[in-house]
C-alpha cells in the first residue's frame, strides 16, 4: 500500500458511505465514512516516509498499523496543525468531535440511526469544515 492507495480508498469509501446512507443502510454507511477517514490518514502518514529508509521503530510502526484516528492523526504529523485549526474553525471542531468516536468496532453495530449515519457522513464531507476536506489539503 502506498499513498496513492490510500487516497484512492479514502475516495472509494466515502463514495460508498454515502450510496448506502442513500439506501437506508446506515450501519454501513456509519462504519466506511470512518474507515474514508482513517485512509486519508494513512495517506498523510505514507506521505512522511522516504524511499529506502530503514522501518521506524516498533512503536512508531505499532501506531500506524491501527484503526484510531487520534492515534493516526498523532501519527501523521498533522497533530499541531490540526489542533491550530480547530481553535479558528469552531465547525471543524465539532465535527472532529464526531468523527473521533468512530471506531472499528461499528462493523459489528447493529442499530445506527439515519440521523447518526448523517451526522457522521456529513462531519466528514462538509465542503468547507469537514474532516476529510482538511484531510486532503495535508495528504
Amino acid at each position: 500500500m502506498n499513498r496513492s492507495d490510500f487516497q484512492k480508498l479514502a475516495a472509494l469509501r466515502i463514495k460508498e458511505a454515502k450510496v448506502l446512507l442513500n439506501e437506508g443502510c446506515y450501519e454501513g454507511s456509519y462504519y466506511l465514512a470512518g474507515y474514508a477517514v482513517e485512509c486519508a490518514l494513512k495517506a498523510c502518514i505514507a506521505k512522511q516516509t522516504k524511499r529506502h529508509d530503514f522501518p521506524p521503530k516498533r512503536k512508531v510502526v505499532e501506531a500506524v498499523y491501527t484503526h484510531a484516528l487520534e492515534t493516526l492523526m498523532k501519527s501523521s504529523g498533522l497533530e499541531v496543525m490540526f489542533a491550530s485549526t480547530l481553535i479558528t474553525d469552531k465547525n471543524l471542531e465539532v465535527y472532529w468531535s464526531i468523527v473521533k468516536r468512530w471506531n472499528e468496532d461499528f462493523r459489528y453495530e447493529l442499530n445506527i440511526s439515519a440521523p447518526a449515519a448523517q451526522e457522521l457522513y456529513t462531519a466528514i464531507t462538509d465542503r468547507e469544515h469537514g474532516v476529510l476536506t482538511w484531510l486532503k489539503k495535508h495528504w
